[in-house]
């Protein structure tokens, strides 16, 4: 048999697995989805605070009160910081590459299974067309074999291959939309934390 044949064969086993795995595809991103967001809801805090009761802390000298703060906070902001702060007797290098170590550390574990999102966004609607050139196959071979008669399940046939399409569309979607969404609010936490990192070690070398 060649390759041809297989590929029919193949293609006359309906294109409804195609569906099945969008949408199991689709449980997975969405649970991944709700993971991420307690995730990151939970490992937030007031940095505006945060910063504000540390650099009182340092301005009075406290280093370890300061260092003590910023470890009871469950934020990133605070770990990029208190990891600089932990290096403040060693040098101002030693200060910036571990509060760049920390950072690289915090967005590897923000970003986690985010990179599924990203997969999925992308390839969704291609698998989704695999369903409906499946569909459109079935399509033409009924054709073939009606001798050109357009019958309802010929029509049936044309519409579910739409709509595997459709489906991965839809699947796209919202997972694209999470994963532009995570990876802004990853962007801002890291940022406020370099800003907060390099003005509080700033108060901590001039005091």
């Amino acid at each position: 048999m060649d390759l041809q044949s297989r590929l029919m064969d193949f293609a006359m086993n309906g294109a409804e697995w195609v569906m099945w795995l969008l949408i199991g595809l689709s449980i997975i991103g969405f649970a991944i989805v709700i993971e991420r967001a307690i995730f990151l809801f939970r490992s937030r805090e007031q940095v505006g605070a945060l910063g504000a009761d540390v650099k009182r802390l340092l301005e009075r000298g406290d280093l370890p009160a300061a260092q003590a703060r910023l470890a009871r906070s469950p934020s990133f902001e605070a770990r990029v910081v208190g990891a600089g702060l932990a290096q403040a007797n060693v040098g101002a290098k030693a200060v910036e590459d571990s509060m760049t170590g920390a950072m690289h550390l915090a967005r590897l574990q923000m970003e986690k299974r985010l990179a599924f999102l990203g997969t999925l966004g992308a390839n969704a609607p291609f698998i989704g067309l695999l369903g409906t050139v499946i569909g459109i196959v079935r399509s033409f071979h009924m054709l073939e074999q009606s001798a050109g008669t357009v019958s309802s399940g010929l029509m049936a046939e044309v519409g579910e291959a739409l709509v595997a399409t459709a489906i991965g569309i839809l699947v796209a979607l919202p997972a694209v939309a999470f994963f532009n969404a995570f990876q802004r609010v990853i962007k801002a936490r890291l940022a406020r934390a370099d800003a907060l990192g390099r003005e509080l070690l700033t108060q901590l070398h001039t005091a």
